[in-house]
């Protein structure tokens, strides 16, 4: 049983801050992790060649991160009990093909809804230039399974809700994931052994590794730039997501999503069936030169 979040422990761990240095082939080797060029339906050469090479915006999700920081035993976290329940990206300035880029990363809000029940983490990260300019921001929550009882504030501070529109969506988007996507995504830094070792995935009840979420976000935020930005990939500028079931390498993902002119929403779900996968999506572009 996991015992209650030792929050003093967590909020006085420092995060460490992360420089990093990428070049075009990191940006390919994401954007392969997310699934570009999988299907044959949509030209997707602009992100997996380095000639007029595009970056997806969602790789500012894996850029100036120390990875799954919560692995580290100083953080007082049982890891295996995390589950990602949402996130957020904002976009200030699109990434360029290579850079150096430095990330902090703090928690910033934690909650507790009651013994046996999740304790809640919201981290929020900061991706800036060398020269101070913030590039984007990103937010995460966290359910920590069975960490409740410490005694905190019931929720997390309350952040802007987009309800999904009360009509037939707009269009929908179909992309594949490979039976190697996850392996293939933990090259972009996250090396979690739930997404690739079947042990670990058994021993919190997955019939066997499953798809990052942040995996799964990068390829509906493909869906987006195809459905609804002109395939291109700079338009796309804010994209907040509420995790909602396992994504399982090779399963087909269906993205369906309603537009209000530079405003998006949109739910995913996994092999044409009912369950879905992401929900609460909401999403705004701009109109952006490719």
């Amino acid at each position: 049983m996991t015992a209650p979040l030792d929050t003093e422990k967590l909020l006085s761990y420092a995060i460490p801050e992360t420089h990093d240095d990428y070049d075009p082939r990191d940006a390919i080797i994401y954007a392969l992790g997310v699934g570009a060029g999988l299907t044959s339906e949509i030209d997707e050469t602009s992100l997996v060649f380095e000639r007029n090479l595009q970056v997806l915006p969602t790789m500012a999700l894996v850029l100036g991160t120390p990875g799954f920081w919560a692995m580290d035993p100083a953080t007082g976290l049982d890891w295996l009990s995390i589950l990602h329940g949402e996130q957020r990206l904002k976009i200030h300035v699109p990434l360029e093909s290579a850079g150096t880029l430095i990330g902090t990363t703090k928690v910033t809000d934690v909650a507790d809804k009651g013994p046996g029940k999740p304790a809640l983490i919201r981290a929020k990260k900061e991706v800036r230039t060398l020269s101070g300019l913030l590039v984007a921001e990103t937010s995460e929550i966290w359910f920590i399974q069975g960490a409740g009882g410490f005694g905190g504030e019931r929720s997390l501070p309350a952040e802007p809700q987009f309800p999904i529109p009360d009509r037939d969506p707009d269009l929908a988007v179909v992309l594949p994931t490979s039976l190697a996507q996850a392996a293939i995504y933990r090259l972009s830094g996250d090396r979690n052994p739930l997404h690739i070792d079947p042990e670990a995935a058994a021993s919190v009840g997955f019939d066997r590794p499953i798809l990052h979420g942040l995996g799964t976000m990068g390829l509906v935020s493909r869906a987006l730039i195809h459905g609804a930005c002109g395939g291109v990939a700079a338009s796309l500028r804010e994209m907040n997501v509420r995790f909602t079931a396992p994504v399982y390498p090779g399963d087909d993902i269906h993205t369906h999503i309603w537009q209000d002119g530079d405003t998006l929403h949109f739910r995913a779900f996994r092999n044409g069936t009912q369950e879905r996968v992401i929900d609460n999506g909401f999403a705004r572009i701009v109109h952006a030169a490719a």
